[in-house]
């Protein structure tokens, strides 16, 4: 199966969209500033500042990204993309719902879906800006949400790795109460900022290879972004100059 061409995104479509990008990365770093404060077997407000900061984050991006226009096979992308965000969004509240957490294969499923949804919301972010006439403030936060959802989605794949196979990640000194997936999501941003404290290394080959795939990700997206921002500011400045 492969992707068909996603439909031409119109500038204008972009422009009705740009109000949403500051509250969309606004959104975007809700879970990262709320990661010290969850606790999934904590209090019910430890238990709700997760599920309610995934809900917000995918409620927004539905909100902000215009519709997919392309197939994945036979299937349009559009409704996929929806149903993972619906299903994020409604799993994510499993442990305030049941009062416990779900099984490990659920549990995997669940983290793997909400991944693939942040996942091809970075991709049409880059979309989004590839098909822009211009570049401000709201198009660069759009550019700032993409990078935060890489993030995040290497941050879950991580915590998929490590529950899969528990000798995938070192994680050194965890903080009392914190979460596995919190500590990995550190780890794919400081892996991400070329920062690498050591603190949390890779334990085994699939791990270690995982990692490159994350340094990559990292340096393409930027690549990208910083390509497509430079391509847009020099294109209006020219138009200006015509004017």
């Amino acid at each position: 199966m492969k992707i068909s061409a996603p439909l031409c995104l119109k500038p204008g479509v972009i422009r009705q969209r740009e109000h949403h990008f500051p509250l969309f990365l606004l959104t975007a770093l809700l879970p990262i500033l709320l990661f010290p404060v969850a606790d999934l077997d904590g209090s019910f407000w430890q238990r709700l500042a997760l599920p309610l900061a995934v809900t917000l984050l995918v409620i927004e991006s539905l909100r902000a990204m215009p519709p997919w226009i392309a197939r994945l096979g036979p299937f349009r992308l559009n409704p996929l993309y929806r149903l993972l965000g619906v299903v994020s969004a409604l799993m994510v509240w499993w442990p305030i719902w049941m009062a416990h957490r779900p099984p490990l294969d659920l549990h995997v499923l669940i983290l793997a879906a909400r991944a693939l949804f942040y996942l091809l919301t970075a991709i049409r972010i880059i979309q989004v800006l590839a098909h822009g006439d211009r570049v401000n403030v709201r198009t660069l936060c759009l550019g700032a949400a993409g990078y935060v959802h890489l993030g995040l989605t290497c941050g879950l794949l991580a915590t998929v790795l490590q529950l899969v196979d528990p000798d995938s990640f070192n994680l050194g000194a965890t903080v009392l109460h914190e979460e596995l997936m919190a500590r990995l999501s550190y780890f794919s941003f400081v892996t991400l900022g070329s920062l690498g404290y050591g603190d949390v290394v890779p334990a085994s080959p699939i791990g270690e290879s995982f990692v490159v795939l994350v340094s990559l990700s990292s340096t393409l997206y930027l690549s990208l972004l910083i390509g497509l921002l430079l391509s847009r500011f020099i294109s209006s400045q020219q138009k200006g100059e015509m004017r």
